[in-house]
Parts: C-alpha cells; sequence; structure tokens
C-alpha cells in the first residue's frame, strides 16, 4: 500500500501545491493594490448636498395608487435636478417623476448624462452601451448602462437601466485585483461564490495530503533504526552457491536488509545505488517461501524471476531465518587485481580500457559478463582527466569544476567489451564519461568513469567478478541486437563469439548515437558486415546523418520498428539482446511486448548509469 500512497500522495500534493502557490501569491497581489483605486474612488465625484425634497411633489401613495402592477418597494430619489420616485417589486424596477408621475425611460443620452454627473476625471466618455449583464457588475440583475471614459484608468461606470443609478465604478486596477480575485476563490464562472466545489475539493486534498503526510511519515520510520544494531536480534543468513554449495552463515540483525548484512560481513553485492533500489544490481534469490515481491522488486526484475524467488538483496529484510543463493557465487568473495595496459579513446567520450590480470581469466569471464571496479577515494585535478588532443573541443565544452573528488571508496559496474580468448586473457572495458551537465541541469561528473579517465598504462586497478546473467542463449536462433551509449560493449563481445565460432544463423545488430563522432568501432563492424553474409551492421543517429555510415536517422527502437520489425515474417523466432541507456531500455522492451514477442526471448543488460 505504502508505494501507491507515496506514489497518489506525489501526485495530489502537486496539484494542491499549485493551488496553494496561486492562493499565496493571489492574495500577496491583491495586498499590494491601492484598496481605493480598486473601489473606483479616485475619479467618482462626491455626493451631492442634501436637498430638500419638493413641497408640491405627489404623494407616495398617489404613486402608488397610479402605478399599473403591484408596487412592493418605494423610494426618493434625484436624477440629475430632477426628483423621482423608485419603484420595485420582485421582478422588475422602474422610475417616474414625482411632480406628474410620469414614467422616465433610462436611454443612451440620460445614462451619459448621470455617468458624467458621477464622474470627476479628465476622460472623455464615450458612447453608452447597454448590456444584459457582465461580470462586472456581476451582482446587479437586470440591464444596465456602460459608459466608457478615456482617462489613463480606463475608468468605466454603470447604471442600472431601470432606475438610473449608479452602479460601480470600474478601472484597470480593479480588473487585475478580479483577475487575482478568481483564481482566489477558484469561482471562474461567477467570481462571486467562495465555497463553490473546487475550494471545497482543494481543501478536501489538502486535509488528505496532511493526513496521509503524517502516514508516510511515520511509515518511514522503523523501530530498528533507534535501536543500535548490537542490541537488536539476530536472524541466520544462509548464503548459497548457484550449484547448491554453502558458502557462509552470517548473522543478520532484525532491520537489516540482506544486501546490509552482508556488507556488514566484507561480502558486497554487486550495486551501483549502493542499495538504494534504483539499480536493481544486486539482486538474490530466496530458497523456500520468498515473501511478496515489493514496486521495487517489480520495478527491477522480470515476472519470470519473481516467480522463481528472486528479490533484490536491498529490500529484502528477513524477519526469520533465511536461506538465499547468490549468482556471483564464490566471487563475492574475491577481489581481483590488474594492469591498465592500454588506454584508447574511441569517441570524445567513450574509452576502451584494456586491464591484464596476475593470472588467466577463467571461463566465467564471457560475453556479456561484468565486474565491479573497486573505485578508490581521489582528489583529481581538471587536467588529471585525460584526453588527446583531437578531443580538445569536445571536452572544453563541459562546464567541469577545477577539483574533481570521491570522498568514499564506491564500486561502479563495466561490461567486458571482447571475448577474453580474442584479446590474450586480457580484459577490454569500455567506459563512458558521464558529464556534469543534461538536460540543462547541474549534476556532479560520474564518480568512476571520472577516476578510469585518469588512469594511464601502468595503473593497478582492483575489481570483483565477473557477475550477471546476460549471456548468449545456445542455439541457432536469429539474433537481433539493439543498444546505444557503453551498451556496445556487451553487445560488442557477444557479436564477436558469435561470429569467432562460426555462427551461420541471420544476425543483426542496431546501434543507437547521437552523432558519427559519438559512434565507436564503426571501421570495425563495417568490416564484419562485409566478412560474414549473415551479419548486418545498422547504424541510427538522433542528430546528424551521414549516408556513408548511417542507416537511418531517430530513435534506434523507432527506426528498428519500422525498418526491421514491422516487416519480419516470424518474431516468434528471434532472439532480442537489448544494452543501453535507461529510457532506450524502457522504450525497447515496451515495443518489443507490444509486439508480442515473448519474455524469454528478450535478454538486456541495464547498469542504470
Amino acid at each position: 500500500m505504502t508505494p501507491w500512497l507515496r506514489k497518489i500522495h506525489k501526485w495530489v500534493g502537486l496539484i494542491v501545491g499549485v493551488q496553494l502557490l496561486l492562493w499565496t501569491t493571489s492574495g500577496f497581489v491583491m495586498s499590494l493594490l491601492d484598496h481605493d483605486a480598486v473601489e473606483g474612488k479616485a475619479y467618482r465625484a462626491s455626493a451631492p448636498a442634501a436637498r430638500a425634497w419638493p413641497p408640491d411633489a405627489l404623494a407616495p401613495a398617489q404613486v402608488v395608487a397610479a402605478a399599473a402592477t403591484k408596487v412592493q418597494t418605494l423610494t426618493t430619489g434625484w436624477l440629475l435636478d430632477r426628483p423621482v420616485y423608485h419603484l420595485s417589486d420582485s421582478e422588475s424596477a422602474r422610475t417616474v417623476d414625482a411632480m406628474n408621475g410620469a414614467a422616465i425611460e433610462i436611454d443612451a443620452t440620460l445614462a451619459s448624462a448621470l455617468a458624467a454627473a458621477s464622474y470627476a476625471g479628465p476622460g472623455k466618455p464615450a458612447t453608452s452601451q447597454r448590456l444584459d449583464k457582465t461580470l462586472e457588475v456581476r451582482n446587479h440583475d437586470g440591464p444596465l448602462w456602460r459608459v466608457d471614459f478615456s482617462d489613463a484608468n480606463d475608468t468605466t461606470v454603470y447604471l442600472s437601466a431601470q432606475t438610473g443609478r449608479v452602479l460601480e465604478h470600474r478601472n484597470k486596477t480593479w480588473r487585475l485585483f478580479d483577475v487575482f480575485w478568481m483564481l482566489h476563490i477558484m469561482d471562474y464562472a461567477g467570481r462571486k461564490n467562495f465555497n463553490n466545489p473546487l475550494v471545497v475539493t482543494m481543501a478536501v486534498g489538502g486535509l488528505w495530503l496532511a493526513l496521509t503526510g503524517i502516514w508516510l511519515l511515520v511509515a518511514s520510520f522503523h523501530w530498528h533504526e533507534f535501536v543500535p544494531q548490537r542490541f537488536r536480534r539476530r536472524r541466520e543468513l544462509a548464503v548459497y552457491a548457484p550449484d547448491g554449495t554453502r558458502l557462509s552463515t552470517l548473522a543478520s540483525a532484525v532491520g537489516d536488509s540482506v544486501y546490509v548484512a552482508m556488507a556488514r560481513q566484507g561480502l558486497h553485492l554487486p550495486s551501483n545505488c549502493g542499495g538504494g533500489q534504483s539499480c536493481g544490481l544486486c539482486e538474490v534469490r530466496v530458497r523456500g517461501v520468498a515473501p511478496p515481491p515489493t514496486a521495487a522488486d517489480r520495478a527491477h526484475l522480470t515476472g519470470a524471476k519473481l516467480k522463481q524467488g528472486y528479490r533484490l538483496a536491498c529490500n529484502l529484510h528477513p524477519s526469520a531465518d533465511m536461506r538465499i543463493e547468490v549468482d556471483a557465487g564464490a566471487g563475492l568473495w574475491t577481489r581481483h587485481t590488474a594492469i591498465v595496459e592500454h588506454v584508447d579513446a574511441v569517441t570524445p567520450f567513450l574509452r576502451e580500457i584494456r586491464l591484464r590480470m596476475a593470472q588467466a581469466p577463467g571461463p566465467e569471464f564471457r560475453p556479456g559478463a561484468y565486474v565491479q571496479i573497486h573505485v578508490p577515494e581521489y582528489a583529481l585535478q581538471r587536467a588529471d582527466v585525460l584526453h588527446p588532443e583531437h578531443h580538445r573541443e569536445d571536452w572544453a565544452a563541459l562546464d567541469l569544476p577545477a577539483a574533481l573528488t570521491n570522498k568514499k571508496p564506491v564500486r561502479r559496474s563495466y561490461s567486458l567489451a571482447m571475448p577474453v580468448e580474442r584479446v590474450g586473457g586480457c580484459l577490454i572495458l569500455l567506459a563512458r564519461f558521464s558529464p556534469n551537465r543534461a538536460h540543462g541541469k547541474q549534476l556532479p561528473a560520474g564518480k568512476g568513469s571520472t577516476w578510469l579517465y585518469s588512469l594511464k598504462p601502468g595503473d593497478q586497478v582492483h575489481f570483483s567478478g565477473p557477475f550477471g546473467d546476460f549471456a548468449l542463449k545456445p542455439g541457432g536462433r536469429e539474433k537481433v541486437f539493439i543498444g546505444a551509449g557503453a551498451g556496445m560493449a556487451p553487445l560488442r563481445a557477444m557479436l564477436h563469439a558469435c561470429l569467432d565460432t562460426g555462427a551461420k544463423e541471420r544476425i543483426h545488430f542496431w546501434y543507437g548515437a547521437r552523432s558519427l563522432r559519438d559512434t565507436p568501432y564503426i571501421e570495425e563492424m563495417e568490416a564484419l558486415a562485409a566478412t560474414h553474409r549473415n551479419f548486418s551492421w545498422h547504424l541510427v543517429v538522433s542528430g546528424e546523418t551521414n549516408a556513408a555510415f548511417a542507416s537511418a536517422q531517430g530513435q534506434v527502437h523507432e527506426v528498428v520498428q519500422e525498418m526491421l520489425l514491422s516487416r519480419h515474417p516470424y518474431l516468434q523466432a528471434c532472439d532480442f539482446y537489448l544494452c543501453g541507456p535507461p529510457a532506450m531500455l524502457t522504450a525497447t522492451r515496451a515495443l518489443l511486448r507490444e509486439l508480442g514477442v515473448a519474455e524469454e526471448q528478450v535478454a538486456f543488460d541495464d547498469f542504470k548509469i
């Protein structure tokens, strides 16, 4: 319930928050406006001195008796210098001459004269306009006259077309006030109902927001956060390898996640987010009955894995003794050391790094696997982040700080970019530098990529692994590789593994980049396509295009849909391998689901970087 409540709370908070901002802003603006100006007092003539009622005027009883309809109220008044009686009933009002009882029609000429008598400004009156109703005099029922004056305040005088009485003086200050009044009371039609349904809805929404906020605040804390770890009860956490070998038995404090419990014992599961439930790398399989999956589990793990008992270790809190299985097995206990042999800038922001281990890598270093580089604490200067001279302009455009630091060790994941057998037992990594600007926002430079881009031949690197279940499926089914960015690395390794072993099935590689300059290994892919008739290479650029290399322009998943998937006679006979930025990966997986491609046909790798 809590994830859904958080989501609803967020969107209700946005809606109510916008209205709170409007309430605050409108109230502030209305308080700044001059009250007398809003009331239209600036050019309003002073009320005339009281005048004696003429003694020879008709008596009220005579006027009422002579009226053709029933009279409910009768009042005296003056139209300019003319004494009058105002008569009204439940449906209408009218004015008669107090001297002879004759009905007086409030025409345009008289309305202009009455408006001019009520006005004391420098403006000249325009032609009178008769109106049935207007929002500027919304509390008056019945026809009225509008007389505009040509002054700096855009003054308008409104009069009753039945009695000739001056109803309101309006001006541009009042009109500005009225707009903010409308926003304040949320009555966008009549502008006078302070208890309209929208206001009531916002009030209820604000109350709901406060109550759910209190609940979420309480739900965000757990009792164990207030109890030191050494005082909490212990649970036994048994760790197994995929082959059933029991690797270790750990003591887990109640309240700790599996990720934290293992880290306390020095066993660091793969993770780029440090247990923040955002990268999805720390998956483990619960032996026995697994707890219900959380929203984070469902977001990062496939339905098939959830059914098999896989859960994210950072979101798995043992309430009793638990047995878990880790895909990495004993690899979690290992720490490898390698020496940097060669560094090659294949594009301005993609760097190939060749590492040589002290011992020959085993079969677990297969195409599709990744290693976790141990990034140490560092304090680098801008000049320590190396790049070749021909990439100077690209790097000059980055807004990098003078000092780049990492205050505590972290781990970052990088896939093998070539089969180790093809490069003499070395590990080839492809690292993308993450600039500190994205979509106009200021972001810190990537901690892992910054350090890797400072490496030189001879430097020492520590890593764990390999990890991951992204691998080529057995069998000779048609293969479709779709990638972008640093996703080139595992797909390139898989492609070479297929072609080097003499694969005969049809193989497609669709790769998306912003431009040709951002695309690595173009010549290599062209050469492979020319050598192997069963392999086709397709470059899709989202920026400029070039007929010599690019197949199309646009987003890679959209181009693949148009140029391959929509024309393919039998997608169920294909295996798909996806790797790239999260947005591209999400869009491509959604596209394949829409086309009816089964989950078992799709293998993907997403490091959320």
